[in-house]
């Protein structure tokens, strides 16, 4: 198990930043799971409308998470019940500490132990816009060691698990808007790019395009935005990410 924490969370929010889809976001995750011997996670992200969908990326099996999904199982989780009033980290089992169990509950329980999923730790996350979300670290049996890394490392899956939420948030969300303005998806990840100081070059590397394709979409969004320069379009994204999370 790896004891460099610093190293691994610096590599973690690396992965991060350069997440562009939910492959890569598991990708970062599960690598950094794995590293503490946590090998299975789940980050659910619920709706801020009853009428939307929740976000589910994880490296659960995917029948599970299909199965979970179609049945909107996160409405009677008894764990995503707790996490939505938020609070520390905590331990569940199959016999949920301070829970009485309904027949549909625990039906889901015994069908995710078809799975090998039985007990976990899961991270409570609510941000100031009251989006609820959890973060969950799971296993088959709750044996010492992995008892041993959940409480060693709790405070520092926290705070990984607050970064996955907020860049997820950032990236994922579908909004593409920059001071009121919609731009494709195209010019609003080639303005992400500059803004961490990436050349049209290094974008088009990153993107799998051509750098004149990446000045291209660059030279829309400033046409969008109003702006003359690649500098105040940036600081218009500045702006408008500042009230995301």
């Amino acid at each position: 198990m790896t004891k460099n924490m610093p190293l691994l969370f610096e590599t973690f929010l690396e992965k991060l930043s350069e997440s562009v889809d939910e492959t890569d976001f598991r990708d970062a995750m599960a690598g950094a799971a794995a590293a503490l011997d946590l090998l299975t996670f789940a980050y659910l992200s619920l709706p801020l409308q009853s009428c939307g969908e929740p976000k589910l990326i994880s490296n659960y099996p995917p029948p599970w998470t299909a199965h979970y999904l179609q049945n909107q199982y996160q409405k009677v989780d008894p764990v995503i019940m707790r996490a939505r009033c938020g609070g520390c980290p905590f331990p569940w089992g199959s016999d949920l500490r301070g829970v009485e169990m309904s027949p549909a509950q625990q039906k889901l329980f015994d069908e995710a132990a078809q799975f090998s999923i039985r007990c976990g730790l899961t991270i409570p996350i609510i941000d100031r816009r009251g989006c609820v979300a959890a973060m969950t670290f799971a296993a088959d049996k709750p044996n010492s060691a992995f008892l041993r890394v959940a409480e060693r490392y709790e405070q520092a899956l926290q705070l990984m698990a607050t970064c996955f939420h907020i860049y997820a948030r950032r990236k994922l969300s579908g909004n593409r808007t920059v001071d009121g303005v919609s731009l494709t998806p195209r010019e609003y990840e080639c303005l992400q790019w500059a803004a961490r100081g990436k050349s049209a070059w290094a974008v088009g590397c990153i993107l799998g395009i051509k750098p004149r394709t990446v000045d291209f979409h660059l030279d829309n969004a400033k046409k969008k935005l109003g702006v003359h320069t690649k500098d105040q379009a940036i600081a218009l994204l500045a702006s408008s990410r500042s009230s995301i999370l």
